[in-house]
C-alpha cells in the first residue's frame, strides 16, 4: 500500500472488521458475555461474528522514538467469515440476547429458537401461532415474551407459553421487559401497555400515543421509558407517576433511542445533531429543558445513537453513512468515518472496547478501540 493511500484510511478502515452482507442490516446484538455479535438482515438470515480480534488495534501500534509520534499500521489479513444462517423469516426476524453467548431468533413459523454463537439451533423455546413478530427475553426471570403481532405469550422454556390477558393493545410489535423483568412495556397501533409479570391484575398503565412506537428502552433503573415513535418525536414516560410527553420538534423520525448510565442521560436520533438531555431536568416541560449540546450540527440527520456503558460518550450514525463518537455535552466529536451507505444499528460491548455497525448497503462491522483512546 503506498503511503498516500494509507493517508487516506479512515479509523474505519484501521480500526474496523467488516463484511458485506447479500441485504441491508436490520438490527444487530453483542451476546451477554460480549463474546459475539449477530446481525440480523432485512432478507430474514442471521450473520454472526466472533468480538476476540486476531489483530488487535495495539499490536498494530507504533511510537515513533524520535518524536514521539503515534501511528497505526492497516490489517494485513481479511477478518474470519461471519457464520450466517438461512433465511428464518420473509423480512428482518426479531432477536434478543439469550444466557452466555446465545441469541433467542423469532421466525415465520412462530417459533423463538436458541441461536448459539457458532450458527447452531440448539432448540425451539417457545412455539406459537402466526409469525413471531417482536421477542424480549429477561435474565433476572428466565422469562420470555414473543408477539404474533396480536397476541403476546410468556414463557420460561418448555413448550409452556402463556398468553398474557390482552385487550389493551391490539396490534402488538414492540416488547421489552424492564431491567429487573418485572414488567413487561408492549408497543402497538395506538399506544404503550406495560404489564406486571407476576400477576394477572391488569396493566400497571396504558399510555394513549400519537403514532406507533418503533423502538422502547428502558432507563437502567426502570423509572424511565422511552421510545421513538414513527411519527412526531419520541416518547417520555415516568414509571414513577405515570405521566407521559411526547418530544416533538424533529426533522426526521426517531428510530432510536438510548440511555447513558454515566451521564444519567437520554438521547435521541432524528436531529441534524446528536440530541440529549440530561435526567436531572428532564424534557417533560419542552424539548429544551435539560437540553445537552453534543457535538457538531450538520446537514444530515442522525439515524441512530449508542451511549457507552462506562464512559460519557455517544456514538451517532449518520443517513450519509458517517460515525462519529462525541463527548456528552461537548462539541468535540471523533470522526471514525466520514461517509458510506446510511447507518441503520449501531451497538457498544459491555466493556466499551468494541462498536458494532449495521448498514442499508449491508455492511456489518465491530469496530475495536485502543485501550489508550477514551482514557477520560
Amino acid at each position: 500500500m503506498n503511503q498516500h493511500a494509507i493517508q487516506n484510511l479512515t479509523l474505519f478502515d484501521l480500526l474496523a472488521r467488516s463484511w458485506r452482507r447479500p441485504s441491508a442490516i436490520a438490527d444487530l446484538r453483542f451476546s451477554a458475555d460480549g463474546s459475539s455479535v449477530a446481525f440480523t438482515g432485512v432478507d430474514g438470515t442471521v450473520a454472526l461474528a466472533a468480538v476476540a480480534d486476531q489483530e488487535p488495534p495495539e499490536s498494530r501500534i507504533r511510537v515513533s522514538g524520535d518524536l514521539g509520534q503515534t501511528t497505526i499500521r492497516p490489517r494485513e489479513r481479511q477478518p474470519a467469515p461471519l457464520i450466517a444462517t438461512a433465511a428464518l423469516g420473509e423480512g428482518d426476524v426479531p432477536i434478543a440476547n439469550y444466557l452466555g453467548s446465545g441469541f433467542l431468533v423469532g421466525t415465520a413459523a412462530g417459533e423463538v429458537v436458541y441461536l448459539t454463537s457458532d450458527g447452531n439451533e440448539r432448540e425451539t423455546l417457545v412455539k406459537i401461532d402466526g409469525p413471531a413478530v417482536a421477542i424480549d427475553h429477561s435474565p433476572r426471570t428466565a422469562m420470555t415474551a414473543v408477539s404474533n403481532g396480536q397476541d403476546i405469550f410468556l414463557s420460561r422454556g418448555g413448550g409452556d407459553a402463556v398468553r398474557l390477558r390482552q385487550d389493551a393493545i391490539p396490534s402488538t410489535d414492540s416488547l421489552a421487559f424492564s431491567p429487573g423483568g418485572r414488567s413487561l412495556a408492549c408497543g402497538g397501533d395506538n399506544g404503550l401497555s406495560i404489564w406486571p409479570i407476576d400477576n394477572d391484575a391488569g396493566p400497571l398503565c396504558e399510555i394513549s400515543l400519537s403514532a406507533r412506537p418503533v423502538s422502547i428502552r428502558w432507563s437502567g433503573d426502570g423509572t424511565w421509558l422511552a421510545c421513538g415513535l414513527e411519527t412526531g418525536g419520541f416518547a417520555l414516560v415516568s414509571m414513577t407517576d405515570g405521566r407521559a410527553e411526547i418530544v416533538t420538534g424533529f426533522p426526521t423520525p426517531v428510530r432510536t433511542v438510548c440511555w447513558s448510565v454515566p451521564e444519567n442521560a437520554l438521547f435521541a436520533s432524528g436531529a441534524f445533531r446528536i440530541a440529549g438531555w440530561s435526567m436531572a431536568a428532564p424534557p417533560l416541560e419542552g424539548e429544551t429543558s435539560g437540553a445537552l449540546e453534543t457535538g457538531r450540527a450538520g446537514l444530515v440527520p442522525v439515524e441512530t445513537v449508542a451511549a457507552h456503558p462506562q464512559k460519557r460518550l455517544i456514538a451517532a450514525g449518520y443517513a450519509n453513512g458517517r460515525i462519529t463518537i462525541a463527548q456528552i455535552g461537548a462539541r468535540d466529536e471523533l470522526l471514525v468515518r466520514p461517509l458510506g451507505s446510511a447507518v441503520t444499528a449501531l451497538a457498544w460491548s459491555g466493556d466499551g472496547r468494541h462498536l458494532a455497525v449495521g448498514a442499508v448497503d449491508g455492511t456489518a462491522g465491530i469496530i475495536t478501540f485502543p485501550a489508550q483512546m477514551f482514557k477520560h
